[in-house]
């Protein structure tokens, strides 16, 4: 018996023991679970195949050009539409930072002892302010030139934005700012009966120049010598004396 006769005798043999019949329900229904997971498995698989085979047959296109003599441009990628966007708020401009205005000086203007641009003399002067905002403030300080026409050019203004401009105690304490070449020194008022206003800048013990405004007396201009004090900041703290050497101030 050859081989080939052999295997057909042994595949017409019945099986040593019984098998029972195929639940083709069952297994339909494993089958449909089996596919259903692969789906979703796979699902993004598909997607990158897709874009694969897109890019596959434009690189085929643009190798099929470049072939020839001339070179073919490809065409444009499509865009997708852009939503519409909110609308930009237009900036907000910034603000413009001004020079100090001219008032004409409310009372006498103290000169400071101080030469500036082109010689002119640096003076402090009090100006009137009249804001709906600001009710009790009345006046406030500016450095200025005086020319020798007798107007004035004004540096550096500061003024109390806050309560009365009269409350006891100091008030528009300024300078110590380079203003058009010009060093304009520390100043400020006291309102009360000052006699003296010292300090002290890194230990050492400093005293201002003090004049009783001529509008009110019970108002004490004072500033500070440059050479001793470059910064309302390192003053530490403001000191006002009386007449008789009595502190007013804590």
């Amino acid at each position: 018996m050859t081989d080939l006769e052999t295997l057909r005798s042994a595949l017409r043999e019945p099986p040593a023991e019984d098998f029972a019949e195929p639940d083709l329900g069952a297994i339909m229904t494993k089958g449909r679970r089996i596919r259903r997971r692969r789906r979703l498995a796979t699902g993004a698989g598909g997607v990158a195949a897709t874009l694969v085979t897109v890019l596959v047959i434009v690189g085929a296109v643009a190798l099929k050009g470049s072939s020839s003599s001339e070179q073919q441009p490809l065409p444009p990628a499509a865009s997708a539409p852009v939503p519409p966007s909110a609308p930009v708020p237009a900036p907000v401009p910034a603000p413009t930072i001004t020079a100090a205005p001219a008032e004409a000086p409310f009372g006498k203007a103290i000169p400071l002892g101080i030469k500036g641009e082109g010689g002119r003399e640096l003076v402090i002067h009090a100006f009137a302010i009249d804001e709906p905002q600001m009710p009790d403030v009345k006046f406030g300080l500016q450095v200025a030139y005086r020319n020798g026409d007798g107007d004035y050019d004004a540096l550096l203004a500061a003024n109390e934005f806050k309560g009365s401009d009269r409350s006891f105690g100091f008030h528009a304490v300024d300078g110590g700012d380079l203003i058009r070449g010009t060093f304009v020194p520390v100043f400020g008022y006291f309102a009360g009966p000052a006699a003296r206003v010292t300090s002290t800048v890194r230990g050492k013990p400093v005293e201002a120049k003090a004049v009783p405004w001529s509008e009110d007396p019970s108002v004490v201009i004072f500033w500070f010598d440059p050479g001793q004090v470059e910064s309302p900041y390192v003053l530490t703290p403001l000191i006002a004396y009386d007449a008789r050497g009595q502190r007013l101030t804590k």
